[in-house]
């Protein structure tokens, strides 16, 4: 058996993932949000309820997600796209706000997620998309508990997945 190899410079870098459609719209269009129905953003929560008070290029939800025990939880989530934004930009000032930062990929979408609990555990995670970025915050309304982190990269995760 005979094989032959090379060695070259450098430092290994990883993929990134092109715009599936750099003129993407990831607004309000055909009652949906970041490509997401009403329906897909109550069950990624797992919320037995959800109201969608604003639409537009932010969108606004009030989610109610109920325990073994009957208590009932209210989530407030807030979906924004911006057609022209930066990452790095979103990120700077996630951290001027006291956002503690977390740096990952989402669906090989350059991603962070920015945990600020002021009225409840809230937490965004924004991601590179097309030409701009997406975000979604969730917050367990006047509850400390409860990773609010995962609850928005769940979403981010469906919204880019709904894109390829």
């Amino acid at each position: 058996m005979v094989a032959c190899s090379q060695t070259v410079t450098g430092t290994a870098q990883r993929a990134e993932s092109e715009a599936v459609d750099a003129t993407r719209s990831y607004g309000y269009v055909d009652d949906r949000c970041g490509l997401l129905d009403d329906s897909s953003v109550q069950e990624t929560l797992g919320a037995a309820e959800v109201t969608r008070p604003y639409s537009g290029a932010v969108c606004q939800y009030i989610l109610a997600r109920r325990s073994g025990s009957g208590s009932s939880t209210t989530i407030d989530v807030t979906f924004s796209w911006f057609e022209t934004g930066e990452l790095e930009r979103e990120r700077r000032l996630a951290e001027a706000r006291g956002a503690v930062i977390t740096e990952f990929d989402v669906e090989r979408h350059k991603a962070f997620s920015a945990r600020r609990d002021t009225t409840g555990a809230a937490c965004s995670v924004t991601a590179a998309a097309g030409t701009g970025v997406l975000s979604w915050w969730v917050q367990m309304r006047g509850q400390r508990t409860g990773d609010p982190c995962a609850e928005a990269q769940k979403l981010m995760a469906a919204t880019l997945q709904s894109d390829l």
